[in-house]
């Protein structure tokens, strides 16, 4: 789970930036599987812009993508565009019904 957060009101620029960063996942094998933006009405003034539920077949895929020289790239439009992020791993679990 990523929860992200931003400088400033520039969804689009954090958008372009998800998309390209996103293609770059898929070719390790990784995706955002779900995106959750955070209503701003509601939400304590600290919260997170959004929260993406990310997936990558293993821990060397992750650290594949992380070390791909196209994400390294991306580094300095993400420092623009992403104030802050917490990165939390976690596994599947079957639902509480």
């Amino acid at each position: 789970m990523v929860s992200l957060w931003l400088p400033g009101d520039d969804v689009g620029a954090f958008e372009a930036l998800e998309r390209d960063a996103s293609a770059v996942m898929a070719r390790h094998g990784g995706r955002i599987d779900r995106a959750v933006r955070i209503d701003r009405a509601s939400a304590p003034a600290d919260a997170p812009f959004e929260i993406d539920l990310v997936r990558f077949p293993d821990r060397a895929a992750l650290d594949a993508y992380r070390a791909d020289p196209a994400v390294l790239a991306l580094a300095s439009r993400r420092d623009s565009v992403i104030a802050r992020t917490v990165i939390l791993g976690g596994h599947d679990e079957p639902p509480h019904d």
